[in-house]
């Protein structure tokens, strides 16, 4: 392996590192959902609002963090943002009363939102192109490591120190691995000085930022990843444990098991897929096959069906391996705009799956909300299967969504196709 090899793959597995953190905060709740809703006394609505904060500032955080990366780099803002998801998730394991924690899930969607776009600047500059998706499948693959810890891990040792002191940890950990990228993480390959970094020019900017929207090859890939990662983050981020609890009786360490199967199959699946689809040399059939088979997954959730724990258990790393085909969005994306504006691309593709995740989460809440009979189990709300099927059917609406966008998809044959 060269030297500038060397150095890339370090530089790269720092970023991962951070990655996975982001990849944690992102499903915690689902992890200690029981948790909060005991310590706040709060509603499935109140709950799906917390846990959709973090979707909401990372949504809003997406096209300005491509702006940031195209312009100024990832090395500062991957550090500042390590500041702030710090203080954010330090502020929510102390929270004393829900509006304290809104406050910090808050500063925490803000400060790991620049990670992920960050990453994908790094391998669009320090690696060769026909690389990307495999490169951002390992990436992936690596970062569902904090998804994986997010289920059984976390409900584990939720239960043995408190879901508290977990979050004040998580928070001193974001703050040593942004000093860890400031230390590791350049900019450029040519190693110029700060001041030769590139300019922020508004009108520069703004114009790149529109062509990449005013381009419709953009948009299916952007509305392939609102469906299939929203109806992800959605119930994934929060409301698949308490469903296993509830509706097929599972104890709270078995369902956060099929969690976390369905995030390791997610991963393993970034990384396959990815593979695939570059060793292929083909983006479309592998995006329209996988979205359209989660899309239909959807239909064994909403009925509610008795089967044996084995086969649930099956279906949830289906749906982790057939999740994945979003992941090829961003490679759709960035092969039909100019190479310059990769950050920007990517960064339009990814914000869609974050807007619905913000709004999936509480409308899923108000939904089974509507359906609340008033039982009660250990100190949360208890909803009968009524009641979840009219909050399912608001996510399988949104990976059906996805899934029909996918066919609409431009074929790159993973090269950048875009003319000017």
């Amino acid at each position: 392996m060269s030297e500038s090899l060397r150095r890339s793959a370090w530089m790269l597995a720092v970023v991962a590192g951070a990655y996975v953190l982001s990849f944690f905060h992102r499903f915690a709740p689902a992890g200690i959902a029981q948790d909060l809703a005991v310590s706040f006394q709060t509603t499935a609505a109140s709950l799906g609002v917390l846990a959709a904060t973090y979707f909401y500032v990372y949504t809003v955080m997406q096209v300005p963090t491509g702006i940031l990366v195209d312009t100024l780099g990832p090395r500062r803002i991957l550090l500042l943002g390590a500041i702030v998801a710090c203080a954010g998730s330090i502020l929510f394991g102390l929270a004393p009363s829900m509006q304290v924690a809104l406050v910090g899930r808050t500063l925490v969607g803000l400060g790991v939102s620049v990670t992920f776009i960050a990453m994908l600047k790094i391998i669009a500059v320090w690696f060769d192109e026909k690389h990307f998706a495999t490169l951002t499948g390992i990436c992936m693959l690596v970062g569902n490591l904090g998804s994986v810890l997010a289920g059984v891990p976390l409900s584990l040792t939720a239960q043995a120190i408190g879901w508290r002191s977990v979050f004040v940890g998580a928070g001193v950990l974001s703050l040593l691995l942004g000093i860890a990228c400031w230390i590791w993480v350049r900019d450029r390959k040519d190693g110029g000085s700060d001041a030769h970094r590139p300019k922020f020019d508004r009108t520069v900017i703004l114009g790149g930022l529109a062509r990449v929207l005013k381009n419709r090859a953009t948009w299916p890939a952007a509305l392939t990843n609102t469906g299939i990662a929203g109806a992800f983050f959605a119930f994934a981020g929060l409301w698949a444990t308490p469903y296993l609890v509830q509706v097929h009786g599972l104890s709270r360490d078995v369902a956060a098991t099929h969690v976390s199967l369905w995030f390791g199959g997610f991963a393993v699946g970034c990384l396959f897929l990815g593979t695939l689809s570059d060793r292929i040399k083909r983006r479309k059939p592998v995006l329209v096959a996988t979205t359209n088979t989660f899309a239909l997954l959807w239909l064994v959730w909403w009925s509610g069906v008795a089967m044996p724990v084995w086969l649930s258990m099956s279906l949830f790393v289906l749906m982790g391996l057939t999740t994945a085909g979003f992941s090829l969005t961003w490679a759709c994306a960035k092969e039909v705009n100019p190479p310059l504006l990769s950050g920007m691309s990517t960064s339009v593709a990814n914000m869609g799956g974050f807007l619905a995740g913000a709004l999936l989460q509480p409308i899923f809440g108000w939904v089974m909300d509507l359906g609340w009979k008033g039982g009660m189990l250990n100190g949360a709300r208890f909803y009968e299967l009524s009641a979840w099927r009219g909050g399912m059917l608001v996510i399988a609406l949104s990976a059906c969504g996805g899934a029909l966008a996918a066919w609409w998809v431009r074929e790159t044959r993973c090269r950048n196709i875009w003319q000017g």
